[in-house]
């Protein structure tokens, strides 16, 4: 069962998550679990499979970093600290460019 079409992802902490696998690895059925919580059983058959391997730590959530420029952009005003914070961002993004076509121009020049 597929979320519907522009639902938003779920998010479960890592404790909701070692709850199901340790139902799961206790013996209960992955079906029943999945009836109760409205989990799908291969999700918690996934989680279960990553404790597995990697312990607690492997069930936290994965920061996802975004766009560090947004925050700025969506403000009306900033301060004279987050005007610097976002010109620095600026340039650390335009170096970043410039030293992708220096690479570039590198490995052309090697050919």
């Amino acid at each position: 069962m597929s979320r519907p079409k522009g639902g938003t992802n779920q998010y479960h902490t890592k404790e909701e998550k070692l709850a199901l696998v340790k139902r799961m690895l206790a013996g209960e059925s992955g079906g029943s679990i999945e009836k109760d919580t409205g989990i799908c059983e291969s999700q918690i058959h996934k989680w279960t499979k990553q404790y597995l391997e990697g312990g607690e730590s492997a069930l936290e959530n994965k920061r996802k970093p975004g766009n560090p420029l947004l925050k700025y952009t969506r403000k009306k005003h900033l301060t004279p600290m987050e005007q610097l914070e976002y010109e620095n961002l600026l340039l650390k993004r335009e170096l970043m460019k410039e030293r992708a076509k220096c690479e570039v121009l590198k490995k052309l020049a090697e050919q």
